[in-house]
C-alpha cells in the first residue's frame, strides 16, 4: 500500500471524507486514516449519477471486513461521475481511485 498522504489542496471533513475542488466540479473520496480504520473493503454502494448530495449527509455507504460505514459528503452538490471500478473490486480505496465528481455548490 501507498504511503499516507494528505494533500494540501484537499478540504476535509472530521468524518474522514474530502473534496478536491476544481472550477465547479469536485472530486470526493475517503481519507487513509478512514482507509485504515476500513481494513479491506468488500462491498462499496455508490450514489446514482445525477443524486444530488447534501453536506454533512451519508451519499455512499462502504462494506469492509470490519464494518458498515457511511459515506458523508464534505459539500452539496450534484453526482456527476461515480468511480464504477470500485464497486466492481472495491479491494482497499487506497490501492487505486475512491472517488465520485460532483458539482459543487
Amino acid at each position: 500500500m501507498a504511503d499516507a498522504s494528505y494533500p494540501d489542496d484537499l478540504k476535509y471533513h472530521p468524518e474522514h471524507d474530502w473534496a478536491r475542488v476544481d472550477g465547479d466540479t469536485a472530486t470526493l473520496g475517503i481519507t487513509w486514516y478512514a482507509q485504515e480504520q476500513l481494513g479491506e473493503v468488500v462491498f462499496f454502494d455508490p450514489p446514482e449519477v445525477g443524486a444530488t448530495v447534501k453536506k454533512d449527509q451519508p451519499y455512499a455507504e462502504v462494506e469492509s471486513v470490519k464494518a458498515v460505514s457511511d459515506v458523508v459528503a464534505p459539500l452539496s452538490g450534484e453526482i456527476v461521475e461515480v468511480n464504477e471500478g470500485l464497486g466492481d473490486a472495491p479491494g482497499k480505496p487506497s490501492e487505486g481511485a475512491q472517488s465520485q465528481d460532483a458539482n459543487a455548490s
